[in-house]
């Protein structure tokens, strides 16, 4: 389908759409791990009364689970449950083939909120790897429990974890209806409704900040780009040019954005700098571009382009100049975007009908299948290059789907009601 076609029926599907904003994202684990690190993480002790709300262990666990690179040691098999580390005793763990031993205490404050020790030991050497107290408000114990899950992953695998972060994205559901962008943990939690709107919703893109959304909203019926602030719920319409408004995507240093544009014709790619409001016009051509997604160095850009008569990925310069065609396997490649290490595409393709997620380098070579549906879309990396998030179908409706590339598990990120489409995963937690 060209890129004009799909931008068109996407947009149609959109506005006949409409949001539940109160269903809870979910998330089920839809595919088995293998190779995974086996990892007991012990349920805390709650000393001096401490009553949290939240089992900081369980949320640890799920978090690794998810990862695709651990497989926790359910709780019904565990004969004891040490909650320090002078009370472990090691040879019993090493019966039961852990590799990793996870134990902890929630502690209340004077003043509120609670403090929660723990420790990642070595099951074999008996070494104390990590230790360390997390302080937390009581609305704040599963954000605790994520940073937890990351300092652990972080110290096993040497990589940062991305549990503490969050995932935006588009709901909807029924006809004639209203339409949400939402921003959840990325465990499913603590969603939370960013707009809320009779009109269309596309392409949520956060800021290197993660303090930030952009997002292309069509309330008058015409499409307009608006950059948001979350915290404050302050937003600012940035682009509402005659025609197409869309795809627009920070750069890596926060200062300017990327969007496609059609304000001079057939739409094209340009930059805005955000504090001078300066537009650059980056590709010019009776073509349609769109879709564009910054290199981590920012130097320069991949967009998405019928140029050759069908959909392919092209690079461009920051500064504007030649286009360069990446894509040359398949009729139909769109929706590219980089790794956090720049080494890897992630893209929609076409093979015999089917839109899958599929991953090459960066160069548009060697290829790896990420998704096995019919109509898969919107896919992007986790913060952390691990994992690539993307939406699916699932039984006729939206869902959103997270694959670890370490494993063959996959993660199904669902709704109780309605559609989920185009997600988009922050950055790390700092």
């Amino acid at each position: 389908m060209p890129v004009k076609a799909l931008l068109m029926s996407v947009l149609l599907a959109a506005a006949l759409l409409a949001a539940e904003a109160q269903a809870k994202l979910t998330i089920e684990i839809t595919g088995g791990v293998e190779g995974a690190q086996p990892i007991a993480v012990v349920p805390f002790g709650n000393v001096d009364g401490a009553k949290p709300d939240v089992d900081i262990a369980a949320v640890v666990a799920a978090d690794l689970a998810r990862s695709g690179k651990f497989k926790p040691m359910p709780r019904r098999e565990m004969l004891m449950t040490p909650h320090r580390e002078q009370d472990v005793d090691m040879r019993e763990w090493q019966l039961l083939a852990m590799n990793s031993l996870v134990v902890g205490e929630v502690t209340p404050r004077a003043t509120g909120g609670y403090d929660i020790r723990y420790a990642l030991m070595d099951v074999f050497s008996g070494k104390t790897l990590l230790a360390d107290t997390v302080t937390s408000t009581t609305k704040g114990l599963r954000n605790a429990a994520h940073r937890i899950a990351d300092a652990i992953y972080e110290d096993l695998t040497g990589e940062p974890g991305i549990f503490a972060t969050r995932i935006a994205y588009v709901t909807s559901r029924g006809h004639r209806g209203r339409v949400a962008l939402r921003v959840a943990d990325a465990d499913g939690f603590n969603a939370q409704t960013i707009v809320d709107s009779a009109e269309p919703i596309l392409a949520p893109a956060w800021s290197p900040d993660g303090r930030r959304l952009a997002y292309v909203s069509f309330e008058g019926r015409q499409s307009a780009i608006y950059v948001q602030d979350l915290a404050s719920g302050r937003r600012e319409r940035v682009a509402s040019y005659q025609g197409i408004n869309g795809s627009p995507a920070f750069s890596p240093d926060g200062r300017r954005l990327a969007m496609s544009l059609s304000k001079d014709g057939n739409p094209d790619v340009y930059v805005l700098d955000l504090s001078t409001r300066q537009l650059t016009r980056l590709t010019d051509h009776y073509a349609i571009d769109t879709e564009p997604a910054w290199s981590p160095a920012g130097d320069h850009l991949v967009f998405t382009s019928d140029r050759g008569g069908k959909p392919q990925i092209y690079r461009v310069a920051a500064t504007g100049g030649p286009a360069q065609r990446v894509t040359f396997q398949g009729d139909y490649n769109a929706a590219a975007s980089y790794s956090p290490d720049g080494r890897w595409l992630v893209m929609v393709t076409r093979e015999g009908g089917r839109f899958r997620v599929v991953m090459t380098d960066a160069q548009g070579g060697a290829r790896r299948w990420v998704s096995n549906g019919s109509l898969d879309e919107s896919p992007s990396f986790a913060p952390n290059g691990n994992m690539i998030i993307y939406a699916t179908q699932n039984n006729g409706r939206g869902v959103l789907a997270a694959t670890p590339l370490s494993s063959g598990a996959s993660h199904r990120l669902s709704r109780d009601a309605g559609e989920v489409r185009e997600p988009a995963w922050s950055p790390l937690a700092r």
